[in-house]
């Protein structure tokens, strides 16, 4: 009996003493205000600028786009205004890997990810449950890094309008179909009557004058609007448009559609040109909804 109380004592002190591995914010102060109380307000007045639209009877994902706040701030807000109200148990997001190639899908290994407002547990039963969905389906922190911001700009809206949420964040290292078709399926099956809602993370063409850019960019709007993945996949393949997270945004319109949405909206289009005045080289952003 002795021995198996200090058994037990050891467990939990092993426990105890375990160092939480927390991905800590990379680009506070660059793509967002670092200060708390500043970035509260900045991400309320984004929201407060962005009225809801019309009502829906489930909302199942959205994109939004990942670039600093001053300039893609209102494009994301127009979509995560969509969610005040709403109660999500898990929000799954997916982005793009900027800093790294890996052919895998990385889900996050770790307990939570950290932004100003505080942190942002990983719903370990779930991460678990994705990971053995596919060996192309990984527990790692490939993707995760220092310097990658897509999923991280993500996490502040949501930290303010749904205030208590679990996490499964996941870094497409291969924007492969293949990839788009396991994680799709496997969200499409771990997600079911769950209380979850899916994140893209893209933004849109790069480096193009306003009027390209437009043009360029019109082509994914269009397919988003009919909901049509196969279109946008097409049109990226035949490099008509671009989309730096067209793998995540694909990913999540299957898995929506697999999971019962049956519309679809882009809420908001504008690039950095409409920001800064600057209409030589810009970045597109938008912002869309899936639904029923």
């Amino acid at each position: 009996m002795t021995i198996l109380l200090v058994l037990i004592d050891n467990v939990k002190l092993d426990f105890m003493n375990r160092q939480l591995k927390i991905r800590q914010p990379a680009v506070a102060g660059l793509f967002y205000p670092e200060d708390r109380t500043e970035l509260e307000k900045e991400v309320a007045l984004y929201l407060e600028n962005s009225p809801t639209a019309d009502s829906y009877s489930k909302i199942f994902g959205l994109v939004a786009p990942h670039a600093g706040y001053i300039y893609s701030g209102g494009v994301a807000g127009r979509v995560y205004s969509q969610l005040i109200g709403q109660n999500f148990d898990t929000v799954v997001v997916i982005s793009p890997s900027h800093t790294a190639y890996f052919n895998k899908i990385s889900v996050y290994n770790g307990d939570a990810y950290r932004t100003p407002l505080g942190d942002v547990s990983v719903d370990q039963e779930l991460v678990m449950e994705i990971s053995k969905c596919n060996p192309k389906i990984e527990l790692s922190d490939l993707g995760h890094d220092s310097e990658e911001h897509a999923l991280e700009v993500q996490l502040p809206f949501l930290q303010h309008i749904l205030q208590s949420f679990q996490l499964v964040p996941i870094v497409m290292g291969d924007q492969s179909l293949l990839n788009m078709e396991i994680l799709s399926n496997a969200l499409a099956h771990t997600l079911k009557n769950k209380k979850s809602l899916i994140v893209a993370s893209s933004d849109l063409s790069h480096f193009h004058d306003y009027d390209k850019a437009v043009e360029i960019d019109q082509k994914v709007v269009g397919a988003i609007n009919i909901f049509n993945e196969e279109k946008l996949y097409n049109e990226l393949r035949n490099e008509k448009c671009e989309m730096c997270g067209g793998g995540p945004v694909i990913t999540t319109m299957k898995a929506c559609k697999k999971l019962g949405a049956t519309n679809s909206k882009v809420l908001m289009y504008r690039n950095s040109g409409d920001v800064s005045g600057d209409k030589s080289r810009v970045v597109g952003y938008l912002s869309a909804l899936f639904y029923k």
